[in-house]
């Protein structure tokens, strides 16, 4: 009975403090103790409320004190943050490398005392080897031209630019702020699938304007993609590059809903979509559905962008789909101008936990795959690669340039430098920081003119610690690294060299059948340009495995309001 027992003593506390205010002599006591009667009176009548519902089978075994378990589970994530978390614990990003944007954002000292905190002789600890010969590098300005000789307006783009993250999934004044701070330092900014909002305008920063698979910003009423409405769109001025997203590495192949509910008129504008309809983001494009379709329709947006660099992002998945793509650039001769590779390790506002833990390649496999199949099929020199996925270190950006990248991208990273705080409320409307909600109030809390300056800072300085890191190295500019700089350690007692783990294969010898790498080469005979399809077809179900399709379904259960959160509010 002892679990009743909270639930009891708020009826004793309840009539003891009515008791003992009935008897004081002194106002402000009785005022102070029928207020904590009422209050106790309110957890009793509470309790009573746990007795009689069914719905939580804790509240019913514990009354009132079973409320506890949701204010736990609720502030879970800042105690571990705050009291728990080691400065190396990813969560997913480590303190250290939170607090290192935190510092280069604000302009102050970046400095570590007192050694590394890495253990250096754990497997997986990487490191970048240096010279004797070292390299004083000034200009760390990097830069790199992408638009093939299909493109009549090339883009000079930064080393690093902020990754796709979309107004709706952003606050407008974190949207701008980002915008205004990749005009201050000179980069671009990715506008997300959401489409170009008047708070990207507003900042007036080069844009890569991104076309996912709902096509908003340039769909018709029915969702289809409009010739006439993108074109508008990509002669902006402000609009530099066009990005068709395949997929992101949080939830690759899965698509989105954005509920009608959530629908602002300014979303609603930027998209353009109706307020009063569920927003659908499908998992694949309606406008192709073969690879020959899809390079058709990479040339199709660079003629109506007036010949702005066109590429496409992706997480690669199935490592032939990927060069069934290439098939069909060798064989129509219509090449993009950049592909960018997104890591499993990306983050989205919301995904699934199957997805984001166990769907996707990480962003050094895939990465790897892509850098080594375009050499293979000689087409390396023609395309450009972008990297994305927690690159947030200077560290970070050289060992992706070594793995075959020629810049990288970064989301969470310059949310860090606007004010996040990794609180990981994104998908509630209730961030903390007022960067991912919509909520006018909580937005409010993101300084523009100060979180901008930020966003610059915060850019520059990392861009400062390449040329030193490269410079130490005893190289002049990042398209130097290889992963001959690179060190990895198996075991204990035992390293590898970067280029024995990452080393490309040679030139053209997917085309010739020279490839020694029997996984690419196998992959590269079963690709087919016209289908992304495999060339054998296997059994879609085990004997005796079907799908039965229930004549009536009960209704899902909204998540309880306690917890907010489907698993914490039944149990």
């Amino acid at each position: 009975m002892e679990r009743y027992s909270v639930f009891a003593l708020t009826a004793v506390l309840a009539v003891v403090f009515a008791i003992l205010a009935s008897l004081a002599q002194i106002l402000a006591w009785q005022v102070i103790l029928w207020i904590a009667s009422a209050a106790m009176l309110a957890l009793f009548v509470v309790g009573i409320r746990d007795l009689i519902q069914s719905r939580h089978s804790i509240l019913r075994n514990y009354p009132v004190i079973g409320h506890m378990r949701w204010l736990f589970e609720g502030i879970r994530p800042e105690i571990r943050q705050y009291l728990i978390e080691s400065d190396e614990d990813e969560e997913p990003f480590s303190r250290e490398a939170r607090s290192l944007v935190y510092q280069r954002s604000k302009n102050v000292e970046d400095k570590k005392p007192f050694g590394t905190h890495e253990h250096v002789y754990d497997p997986g600890y990487a490191w970048m080897t240096h010279s004797v010969a070292t390299k004083h590098v000034e200009d760390w300005d990097f830069r790199v031209e992408v638009g093939g000789s299909e493109c009549r307006q090339p883009y000079d783009i930064s080393l690093y630019n902020v990754s796709a993250m979309s107004f709706g999934a952003l606050s407008g004044n974190a949207i701008t702020a980002l915008n205004t701070g990749a005009r201050m330092g000179g980069f671009a900014h990715d506008t997300g699938e959401g489409g170009i909002s008047r708070y990207h305008r507003a900042g007036g920063g080069d844009l890569i304007f991104q076309v996912g698979t709902g096509y908003f910003g340039c769909r018709d009423k029915n969702g289809n993609f409009s010739p006439k409405l993108f074109q508008e769109q990509a002669a902006d001025p402000q609009v530099k590059m066009i990005e068709l997203k395949l997929s992101q590495g949080a939830k690759p192949g899965h698509g989105g809903m954005l509920p009608a509910a959530k629908i602002t008129p300014e979303i609603a504008e930027a998209r353009h979509v109706p307020m009063d309809e569920d927003c659908i983001s499908p998992p694949s494009h309606s406008a192709f559905s073969t690879p020959l379709e899809m390079v058709d329709f990479i040339g199709q947006l660079r003629e109506l962008s007036g010949g702005k660099p066109v590429g496409f992002k992706l997480c690669i998945g199935h490592r032939r789909e990927f060069m069934c793509i290439v098939k069909a650039m060798l064989e129509t001769g219509i090449y993009p101008d950049f592909i960018v590779v997104d890591g499993s390790e990306g983050g989205t506002g919301a995904a699934p936990l199957e997805f984001s833990n166990h769907m996707g390649m990480p962003l050094q496999d895939g990465l790897a795959i892509v850098h080594n199949t375009l050499i293979g099929a000689g087409v390396r020199d023609r395309i450009r690669i972008g990297a994305s996925g927690k690159v947030v270190s200077a560290f970070d950006i050289c060992r992706t340039l070594a793995m075959g990248a020629d810049w990288c991208n970064s989301a969470r990273g310059f949310m860090f430098a606007v004010g996040c705080i990794q609180a990981q409320a994104c998908h509630t409307n209730e961030c903390p920081a007022g960067v991912a909600t919509q909520d006018k109030l909580r937005q409010r809390a993101v300084n523009v003119t100060d979180k901008s300056v930020r966003v610059a800072n915060f850019h520059r300085n990392t861009l400062k610690a390449v040329a030193h890191m490269i410079g130490a190295a005893g190289l002049e500019y990042p398209g130097e690294i290889s992963p001959y700089h690179f060190n990895f350690r198996q075991k204990m007692g035992e390293t590898i060299e970067g280029d024995l783990i990452f080393n490309p294969i040679p030139v053209n010898s997917l085309i010739d059948g020279t490839c020694e790498v029997e996984a690419l080469m196998s992959r590269w005979r079963r690709a087919r340009a016209d289908s992304f399809e495999r060339p054998e077809r296997i059994a879609v179900h085990r004997p005796g495995h079907k799908v039965r399709r229930a004549v009536e379904r009960p209704p899902a259960e909204p998540a309880a309001g306690g917890g907010g959160d489907a698993a914490q509010a039944d149990a």
